[in-house]
């Protein structure tokens, strides 16, 4: 199964909240991993809000973030193509989506995933609305 995962849920396998454990067992049964290329900087930037807010240490921090980098090394990372912002100006003219979350659902849409994982309900309808199954975390 080809898992696609926005930014904020593929953020939780580093950072221990609600919806962890539904994102570590969909990316223990998913065949492949795809990921925007806007997800490790948005990923960095969450862990590093973390760090000046104090809620994450430095050691903390440089572990969650090897281990990002870890596993984007095995991962598809779909690019910002014209094909992927002509997707998500059609997902922008359908549904109430926000810029950067319809980037996303054009990415998966561009690489034909077979899941498009997220914990944002705007996202997730605007993807169903796209053809996309979806999975809430």
């Amino acid at each position: 199964m080809k898992a696609y995962f926005d930014s904020s849920s593929f953020a939780k396998r580093f950072i221990n909240e609600a919806g962890s454990d539904t994102v570590e067992a969909t990316c223990a049964e998913a065949t492949e991993l795809g990921l925007s290329v806007l997800c490790v900087p948005q990923i960095v930037s969450a862990l590093n809000r973390r760090r000046r807010e104090r809620t994450l240490t430095r050691a903390q921090y440089n572990s969650a973030k090897g281990r990002l980098l870890e596993d984007v090394r095995d991962a598809d990372i779909i690019n910002l193509t014209t094909s992927v912002v002509g997707s998500s100006i059609s997902v922008l003219e359908r549904s109430p989506a926000r810029a950067l979350d319809a980037l996303h659902v054009g990415c998966a849409l561009e690489w034909a995933a077979d899941l498009f994982v997220s914990s944002d309900k705007r996202q997730l309808d605007a993807a169903k609305r796209a053809g996309l199954h979806t999975r809430k975390v």
